[in-house]
């Protein structure tokens, strides 16, 4: 990536938020199509899911709902096909069989590149932070077993500790304030921090909570879905970050 993009970006930020500078202490990382190769799963479930339940839900849609609670979702479709709101019995039904369908996929990878980029940004003094809308009971197992040494359990926010998802910003705030809670010593504010998200929502999200937000097009969307949302940078991979990590980092130190 050619570094007048990264300066240009980084001022950009700076001259939006009114922070005098960057001084990057962690990142917020999504799970979903940015450290696993798992949104072609859920798209594919859910598509076959509406069918299923004489609904139409393309796969490529699916990834501007990720983020979204499957109520969410769901409801979305219903009031666009049916006009009006599924019935919560209706939710839970569709949203069960979408579960197994889930289930059954293949397990999915680690993203290419994605622990090698984790390692470059733990070894750049930053810490590695999960902010997902999971709720799997075994995440942390799986992230350990995928990504050792990474991420520590009191710096991953979940499901399970949020009112409210993506495109809101309180997963993100969250993450700092967990973030605040461990550190207890660091006076920190979103120019501490960076998001990298896949997801159109995600970057809302992370815009929404007034941190530089990276987006990594992992999906079929085009570019400007992400764009168009405020991210501040843009990468097709895992791995094209990764390999431009110094870049990045050296204007955001």
């Amino acid at each position: 990536m050619d570094k007048k993009l990264v300066k240009q970006a980084v001022e950009g930020y700076l001259q939006k938020t009114g922070y005098g500078q960057m001084s990057l202490n962690a990142a917020m990382f999504d799970m979903d199509g940015v450290l696993f190769d798992s949104m072609k799963n859920h798209a594919k479930s859910w598509h076959q899911t509406m069918a299923h339940f004489g609904l139409d839900l393309p796969e490529w849609e699916a990834y501007m709902h990720e983020g979204r609670t499957g109520a969410g979702t769901i409801n979305i479709v219903s009031m666009r096909e049916r006009g009006h709101e599924a019935t919560e019995e209706e939710i839970e039904r569709i949203y069960r069989y979408k579960s197994d369908l889930f289930n059954q996929c293949p397990k999915a990878e680690r993203m290419l590149g994605a622990y090698e980029l984790l390692v470059k940004v733990k070894a750049s003094g930053v810490v590695p932070m999960v902010v997902t809308g999971s709720g799997q009971k075994t995440l942390l197992e799986r992230l350990n077993r995928n990504f050792p040494n990474i991420f520590q359990e009191e710096l991953m926010v979940t499901a399970f500790d949020v009112k409210y998802g993506k495109p809101n910003p309180e997963p993100y705030l969250m993450g700092m304030e967990k973030f605040n809670k461990v550190f207890t010593s660091a006076q920190v504010s979103p120019n501490n921090f960076i998001v990298v998200e896949n997801a159109p929502l995600g970057v809302q999200a992370g815009v929404a909570a007034g941190v530089f937000t990276i987006a990594v097009n992992t999906g079929p969307l085009p570019d400007d879905a992400l764009l168009s949302q405020g991210a501040n940078l843009l990468f097709h991979s895992m791995q094209e970050f990764c390999d431009e990590w110094q870049i990045v980092f050296s204007y955001l130190a």
